[in-house]
């Protein structure tokens, strides 16, 4: 039995670490994939946690898996194929850490997640259902994604959604908006960038967050500001939190995930349904999540880069 239940993809993230003479990067593998780096944060920070997924049975996928048990992650529910290799991403970082990415997926294991290959007993019991709009992006992964976006909800599970918008994955825009739209209408709890609200709906984050909550039925968002902080609404509470100053950014790969995770850790703690939160409820779940994921940044990758509850607490403290 475990607290929340994440599908979706597993990867390698390839970030450079130095530049060779005649221009080619020398990139250093790091464990990734936004489900997975949403767990990790989850399992650090006291909840438990299990993923269903799928990787190539090659030396990446035995790894991944690995390590996600190594975070105390459930892995019973992720399989290996051997007819394709575990999904890669290179990432480019410019010089404020900001990242862009390249995929090698065409297709990569995690799409490759049949409907028939999630195991729904795996949800009896859990408290929440996390996922994200990549493994919509192909099928069979999309029909697999919303067979156990069904089953949660049969549950009576609570819905978390990060739209992780990643349109080089997508064939057209119209397919991301498509997908992104119905996730949204699935989901209790929204964790969305402020890129990704202003490229859906042309809003800032304050009204996104409105909209969302009356709207689509989400009963908790969290609109990400970048470097700036969050801003979290539900409908009888809003606070915006500024992320830590002073932190020496390397690369912010998995910061918005960490950000997901860390947050979902200290709302299971209250114990409430998300409409209940307090608004000092809602700003101290903010503040230790802008915190933890402000830390990560000072190291490369993501599951690699999650800060300890001691290192989050003694900065707020400080």
């Amino acid at each position: 039995m475990y607290d929340v239940i994440a599908l979706g993809e597993l990867l390698i993230d390839f970030a450079p670490q130095a530049v060779q003479e005649d221009g080619y990067p020398v990139l250093a593998a790091h464990p990734g994939g936004a489900p997975g780096n949403f767990l990790a944060a989850l399992a650090r920070y006291g909840a438990s946690a299990a993923m269903i997924g799928k990787v190539g049975e090659d030396q990446f996928g035995r790894l991944l898996i690995a390590t996600l048990r190594d975070a105390g992650i459930g892995t019973e529910g992720i399989l290996r194929d051997p007819d394709v290799f575990t999904t890669l991403a290179f990432v480019a970082l410019d010089k404020n850490g900001n990242r862009d990415f390249s995929f090698a997926r065409k297709p990569g294991a995690d799409t490759c997640l049949r409907p028939e290959e999630v195991d729904g007993d795996m949800l009896d019991g859990a408290r929440v259902f996390h996922f994200g709009t990549l493994s919509l992006t192909d099928e069979p992964a999309a029909s697999a994604t919303r067979k156990a976006v069904a089953l949660a909800r049969s549950r009576g599970l609570l819905i978390s959604l990060d739209p992780n918008l990643r349109k080089p994955l997508w064939k057209r825009e119209e397919d991301a908006r498509d997908a992104m739209e119905w996730s949204l209408r699935q989901a209790d709890i929204v964790k969305i960038s402020d890129e990704e609200i202003r490229w859906l709906w042309g809003l800032s984050p304050e009204e996104g967050a409105r909209k969302l909550l009356r709207e689509y039925g989400v009963s908790l968002v969290y609109a990400t500001l970048g470097p700036e902080g969050c801003h979290a609404a539900t409908r009888n509470a809003a606070v915006t939190v500024p992320s830590p100053k002073g932190i020496q950014v390397a690369d912010t790969t998995g910061a918005g995930d960490i950000f997901g995770g860390s947050a979902m850790s200290r709302f299971l703690k209250t114990g409430k349904a998300p409409a209940d939160l307090t608004e000092a409820e809602l700003r101290e779940i903010v503040r230790f999540a802008c915190t933890a994921a402000s830390l990560s940044t000072r190291k490369h990758g993501g599951i690699s880069s999650i800060p300890s509850p001691e290192e989050v607490e003694d900065f707020l403290a400080r």
